[in-house]
């Protein structure tokens, strides 16, 4: 499988990644999650200290023993939580950042993480101290590279401005691209993209009818049910036939250079394995990218900027 860098760092990721959220509690189970990944080439795990309160790091910590060296792997801290009170508040002090990595090493059983990112942020966030709490961890090598996951274009523009950070994570797909006003930025300043959501809950996959009707009653984004239903019908006619839905949405994020890494997630190896077909399709043209892009609308950031 392809490898991108990510940003200006030594790292290079797979150009998918494995989200392990929906990797569940079965520690049998995920395990053949990963391990289908891992067969297809992926190279990058992305994870979160507040995924089940600490439970998927430690699932992911235990399944990559022995394959650590291996893998390139993310993880993001900023939420306070307290598991046995299922509580959590947003803290992105430098005490809980540094305090917060600690705690995700000792569960994913490691002595250093990959990329670290924020997981969130806001404007009004003592950004300087963030950014000096990843500095140091950096320096430290208790981290290779940091970022931050977020949507707030505003926020994101701080970073860029303020911060040596290497990628942002972004829900990117079809059915929303908000972030399209901010690849270019981003790629001129060598800053990576991570595109979640690349599938759009499903509604971009190859399932997208059942999923439409299970997710999409209350429309997304901006689109209304019967748009979506109107989207996915145009988008059965433009997909080559060569290709499937799956691959012609995970292609689509991927088109910007500026995207380093389309990240998905999974309940079987079943869903990585339809994933991972992409790797072997033709690449997506400027036509089969313009018309695809033709289908869908561009929406903008309005709020939580």
């Amino acid at each position: 499988m392809k490898k991108n860098q990510l940003g200006k760092s030594d790292i290079y990721i797979s150009e998918l990644t494995l989200g392990c959220m929906s990797l569940g509690s079965n520690t049998k189970e995920a395990k053949e999650i990963i391990n289908q990944a891992l067969d297809a080439g992926i190279n990058h795990l992305d994870t979160a200290d507040l995924y089940d309160f600490g439970e998927n790091e430690k699932i992911v910590g235990e399944i990559i023993k022995g394959k650590r060296d291996e893998l390139v792997l993310t993880t993001k801290v900023g939420n306070h939580f307290n598991k046995e009170k299922n509580h959590w508040f947003w803290d992105p002090s430098k005490n809980h950042i540094k305090n917060g990595l600690k705690d995700s090493l000792s569960r994913l059983k490691t002595d250093y993480i990959d990329f670290h990112m924020l997981h969130g942020g806001t404007i009004d966030d003592p950004i300087s101290e963030s950014i000096e709490a990843f500095e140091e961890l950096k320096t430290e090598g208790l981290i290779r590279a940091y970022g931050i996951s977020s949507i707030r274009p505003n926020v994101i523009r701080e970073y860029v401005n303020r911060s040596d950070i290497d990628a942002v994570m972004m829900q990117y797909s079809m059915l929303d691209r908000r972030p399209e006003e901010l690849l270019d930025l981003l790629h001129d300043n060598r800053i990576s993209v991570l595109a979640r959501g690349p599938l759009a809950k499903g509604m971009l996959s190859n399932q997208a009818v059942k999923q439409i009707e299970k997710k999409g009653q209350d429309g997304f984004i901006d689109y209304t049910y019967d748009e979506l239903k109107e989207i996915h019908q145009k988008l059965t006619k433009t997909v080559p036939e060569e290709s499937t839905l799956n691959t012609s949405a995970l292609q689509y994020v991927l088109k910007h250079p500026a995207v380093a890494s389309a990240v998905f997630g999974a309940s079987s190896p079943a869903q990585v394995k339809e994933n991972t077909e992409m790797s072997h399709s033709k690449v997506l043209t400027d036509e089969g990218y313009n018309a695809l892009q033709a289908i869908t609308k561009p929406i903008t950031y309005t709020s939580h900027r």
